[in-house]
């Protein structure tokens, strides 16, 4: 298999690695996960540029490259290129443009929290973002998600039911039997218990990919995680949101199920499409995909935010803490769990920060557009700012802990 030499800006050292791989890949926040045949090799990346040369090959940087056959610990920092399908990966520097990207990518939790304090206080520079323009949002946060998708990363998901089904259930399962608890143990009146079920039962966010790589977690899985949670919001959101909370508040259960389909199924799908079709178009668009959902997400928050100040700083400490509470005891379920069946710990963080982080800025639009009681949305407001200092909490926590040198368990390889 005949080497590629890249060359990024000066830099023209390159480590060969041999190995083949398909291009089969998915992003989130910039983080890819590349899965290769015959030995499932997985890789994950923080972005793809374009490297043409002389020969005008079209490469793609592939970092934190991982070495083991089944899905395992990411143990080092190797940042190789990628060319072609079945080409060896070799290593390559950052750009410029790579560089930037990753920093403004990496400090996300920072704009998040500024982005909440700035709708608090002024609310009136977010009054731009009416409902339409918070719908156009989400669904370009889930476009730019899907134009780095293939039909092989979903069927990827199939490939390890054990550890995805756990994670699966977390989100479906225990976290809005979790919420409900922590409503209910709190006394709150029908339409916050309501929010705080509706935050429980949502897809897991997207921020969630960067902040396990913070955490030294295994990013392709979580890649595949959020994927898979994605998908079942369409069908699981709205049942959860009928089954729990049609006897207490007024519920449009077809209403959330057909904004599920708008604003995550089609954008996500025609970003497949196009991946299939117009593949070197999207590897173009691709660098620039973390930087919009960095800036979709901050926008999202700063709006959900404003649309909501007053009622949050009403709402007093005890909401607070209720959504604190739901994202971090629900990550410690998460954690718990997978420990206690014997996967790794690159697996069990990655599963407690899935867990952890919702994508709440969906569950407030379902909640303006669906449920007739305003104080629902106060819920996933709130929630939008808590998600993200946990999960980068979690996983600022976790960098400064070293990984134990293990192997998975029977579970984990099994699976």
């Amino acid at each position: 298999m005949a080497s590629t030499i890249s060359r990024v800006s000066s830099m023209r050292t390159a480590t060969p690695r041999t190995g083949k791989s398909t291009g089969r890949t998915a992003q989130c926040f910039g983080m890819r996960a590349t899965a290769g045949h015959g030995k499932s090799t997985l890789s994950v990346a923080t972005h793809a540029v374009d490297l043409s040369s002389a020969s005008k090959a079209r490469q793609q940087i592939i970092g934190f490259k991982q070495h083991s056959a089944p899905v395992r610990n990411i143990r080092g920092l190797s940042l190789v290129t990628k060319a072609s399908d079945s080409t060896e990966v070799e290593a390559a520097g950052p750009s410029t443009f790579q560089k930037v990207s990753d920093l403004l990518s990496n400090l996300f939790p920072v704009w998040t929290v500024l982005s909440a304090g700035l709708a608090l206080s002024s609310p009136g520079y977010f009054s731009f973002l009416s409902t339409e323009k918070f719908t156009m949002l989400l669904g370009l946060l889930m476009f730019s998600m899907g134009i780095t998708l293939t039909v092989e990363d979903f069927k990827r998901v199939l490939s390890r039911p054990g550890v995805v089904g756990i994670g699966f259930i977390m989100c479906y399962v225990m976290m809005p039997l979790l919420a409900f608890a922590i409503g209910k143990i709190g006394g709150f009146t029908a339409g916050l218990l309501a929010g705080l079920v509706l935050v429980g039962s949502i897809n897991g966010g997207q921020a969630s990919n960067l902040c396990t790589y913070i955490a030294k977690g295994d990013v392709a899985l979580s890649v595949i995680m959020t994927t898979s949670t994605t998908i079942g919001c369409i069908f699981m959101t709205p049942l959860l949101a009928k089954v729990l909370l049609g006897a207490i508040v007024p519920v449009d259960a077809a209403g959330i199920a057909i904004s599920t389909v708008q604003v995550v199924l089609a954008p996500i799908a025609v970003g497949v499409l196009c991946n299939t079709f117009f593949y070197d178009l999207c590897r173009k668009i691709e660098p620039i995909c973390p930087l919009i959902g960095v800036a979709s997400t901050v926008l999202l928050v700063g709006g959900s935010v404003a649309q909501c100040s007053d009622a949050i700083l009403n709402a007093g400490i005890a909401m607070q803490l209720a959504c604190i509470s739901l994202h971090v005891v629900g990550g410690i379920i998460g954690f718990a769990v997978n420990k206690a069946m014997g996967y790794s710990e690159t697996v069990c963080r990655t599963t407690a920060i899935e867990t952890a982080m919702k994508s709440s800025a969906f569950g407030f639009l379902l909640a303006v557009l669906h449920f007739a009681d305003a104080t629902v949305r106060v819920v996933p407001a709130i929630s939008v700012v808590w998600m993200a200092v946990t999960g980068s909490t979690l996983a600022v926590i976790w960098r400064f802990i070293p990984v134990p040198d293990e192997e998975e368990t029977t579970p984990a390889t099994s699976s």
